[in-house]
């Protein structure tokens, strides 16, 4: 037995000796621990390894799911950084198709971001090379193959980023990795009838996203987690392709938001429930000082194709066991001086507007429905879908289904005049900004190094959640769907909410990107991404 695991077992069991007697079989039976991933740390050379391979998963009993991982089966390990380090990751491609491998929330220049032009074919190596120079903030990794990220995401690849500086060491936060600080990821998944991920990119997924009728968390079913009493730190990661989330705990203990995507807040944020968008990351606290047991659950949520079951109802995803060991660790009343938002009148503005083709939007809706029946609709109505003449959807929410939908029945002959039918429809360019399907081939503008930029992300005339994320850059929300932005959600940030109406964020880029190695922006529905949401620019 190596001795790292000797460790691992060691606190395992005596966590678990710190229960009462009556407790050991019933947490044992129950359900599956919670996996927590390996710390991986540059060597002394600063160096990481990581292997992209296949594997094999066991959801369904007696039948393997292949799967995909990093360094293992499925997902990957939690690389550990420091602040002003240089590092070199290698990245080892044994899939059987290329990949590529992208470091989402990190701030780095564009020869090493990882962006689709990245491509690591089969059998290859690639290795990214960059200092790292932010706060302290967990970010993660996944593929960025254009037109094939959902599919890859899907099939496993992706792991998280602890990026720890030296004010975030001093204040005295949960910091026992596995213990009192803990990784949740959380992914749904489908399968087929042979226990085989159940990935399609078709019209349907193309306009509302590929989901899941399943809930992993760290790669597993409804699992549990032995915590010592006192205050617990998660690490919230929406892994999903395209489903929001809306956390919360089962007794309604509150839970007290530290950090968002860049990193920590000023002080901490007290909520009740907790909406978290794909790609986006939040560090919450919770007291488990009672010594009682709870879930964390997510809540069901307004959107498309994501409240059949089980998400009709809060689904609880992960199981929380106080032990009678106490923590030492605190939530502390500030956390880190987050600077004033800098005035913003003589700055370059841009015009991001996010496009649905109208006739991947009607379609897309059709399929749903003829698939899923009404209830896919969140309670939606289709009008509106298919117009994109930027009219005010605000008020769309809860209305019944309506106009000239034909009852749900899908007709793709009668779609009008020069529209084709959906066997001959090009979904892959059925999504855009400002007009044009991503190109990889041609930036769309060129930013200058260290200057502030507000850009506006527009998703007028369009009903769809579009989670927006800016590569090479933690930015700052001005506003949010024309509101100010949530507390939690006013400090450093990669990834902003667009639905329906419009979002400014005040952005400024620290490294250089290339033509050849542009940064990306996209809607990080990555369906919406693998079908023309995305476009590239420079920053020189």
């Amino acid at each position: 037995m190596l001795r790292r695991d000797f460790i691992k077992l060691t606190a395992v069991l005596g966590a678990s000796s710190a229960l009462p007697l009556w407790s050991h079989s019933v947490f044992a039976a129950n359900r599956p621990n919670l996996p927590i991933p390996s710390l991986l740390i540059p060597d002394a050379a600063g160096k990481i390894d990581l292997k992209v391979q296949t594997g094999s998963m066991n959801w369904k009993a007696g039948v393997q799911t292949p799967t995909w991982g990093i360094n293992g089966p499925l997902l990957g390990p939690a690389m550990r950084l420091e602040r002003g380090k240089d590092v070199a990751i290698n990245v080892t491609n044994a899939l059987p198709e290329a990949t590529t491998m992208h470091w989402h929330g990190m701030e780095i220049p564009g020869t090493s971001d990882g962006g689709p032009q990245a491509v690591i074919e089969a059998g290859k190596v690639w290795t990214a090379a960059f200092k790292v120079d932010q706060p302290a903030t967990t970010a993660w990794f996944h593929p960025h193959t254009h037109g094939l990220t959902g599919r890859q995401v899907a099939m496993g690849l992706g792991g998280l980023i602890i990026i720890d500086d030296e004010e975030s060491t001093k204040l005295p936060l949960p910091k026992e990795w596995g213990v009192d600080d803990i990784p949740v990821i959380l992914q749904d998944k489908r399968l087929d009838a042979k226990g085989h991920i159940d990935y399609q990119l078709d019209i349907m997924t193309a306009a509302v996203g590929w989901f899941g009728d399943m809930m992993l968390t760290n790669g597993t079913l409804y699992p549990q987690h032995l915590a010592p009493r006192g205050w617990l730190r998660l690490r919230f990661l929406n892994g999903c392709n395209a489903r929001s989330l809306n956390l919360a705990t089962s007794d309604g203990r509150p839970m007290y938001v530290v950090a968002s995507d860049g990193g920590l807040l000023a002080e901490p944020v007290k909520l009740s429930e907790l909406p978290i968008l794909m790609g986006e990351r939040f560090e919450v606290l919770i007291d488990t000082r009672d010594g009682k047991a709870f879930d964390i659950v997510t809540l069901p949520v307004k959107q498309m194709g994501m409240t059949l079951a089980p998400f009709d109802h809060a689904l609880p995803v992960l199981h929380i066991q106080p032990t009678l060991k106490q923590s030492e660790a605190k939530l502390p009343d500030s956390l880190v001086n987050m600077p004033a938002i800098p005035v913003v009148d003589n700055v370059k503005t841009r015009w991001l507007q996010l496009m649905m083709d109208p006739q991947l939007d009607m379609m897309g809706m059709q399929m749903m429905m003829q698939r899923y029946g009404m209830e896919s609709m969140a309670g939606m109505s289709m009008q509106g879908h298919g117009d994109m003449s930027g009219m005010d959807h605000s008020g769309m929410q809860g209305m019944k289904m309506q106009g000239h939908m034909g009852h749900g029945k899908m007709n793709h002959d009668g779609m009008g005049h020069g529209q084709k039918t959906a066997q001959d429809y090009d979904f892959m360019h059925g999504n855009k900004i400002n007009g044009i399907a991503f190109d990889m081939a041609k930036p769309m503008f060129d930013v200058k190094r260290g200057t502030y930029e507000k850009w506006t992300i527009s998703g007028e005339g369009d009903m769809m959640l579009h989670p927006f994320h800016i590569h090479g850059t933690q930015f700052r929300i001005l506003s949010e769907n024309g509101k100010p932005p949530a507390a939690h959600r006013s400090g450093w940030k990669d990834t902003v909410r667009v639905e329906g109406w419009r979002s400014e964020v005040l952005v400024k880029f620290n490294h250089e990107a290339p033509k050849e190695r542009a940064y990306m922006a996209h809607c990080h529905l990555l369906e919406h991404e693998d079908t023309g949401m995305m476009m590239s620019f420079t920053v020189s």
